[in-house]
């Protein structure tokens, strides 16, 4: 969700227009299990494509988080995927969120 900020402008003429602005969220990153490459994919299952590797190291940010397969990664097991961008997903089992729940939104 964007959140959005007023702002009060004058005019040349004295009139005032009120404007909405959008406002940045913070993102949190969260840090990917040590040791793996991990494959993102285009939807929360093994079964949809890899749209891309995440490279050994890499941090994520999570927009939100929907129930998939069940996964057993690194961090335990878990039917939880994290969106990590559009279209894109990997299982937070590989992903060192400090919980073993919901960090984040479902997504819509």
């Amino acid at each position: 969700m964007r959140k959005r900020r007023s702002v009060l402008l004058a005019g040349a003429t004295g009139a005032f227009l009120m404007v909405m602005a959008p406002v940045a969220e913070a993102v949190t990153y969260y840090s990917v299990a040590p040791g793996y490459r991990v494959n993102v994919r285009s939807g929360p299952a093994t079964t949809y494509g890899v749209v891309r590797v995440l490279p050994d190291g890499a941090k994520v940010p999570i927009y939100c988080q929907t129930p998939g397969e069940t996964i057993t990664g690194p961090y335990g097991t878990s039917n939880i995927w994290d969106n990590i961008g559009n279209g894109q997903y990997i299982s937070d089992t590989y992903v060192k969120t400090g919980s073993d729940g919901y960090v984040a939104g479902r997504c819509g």
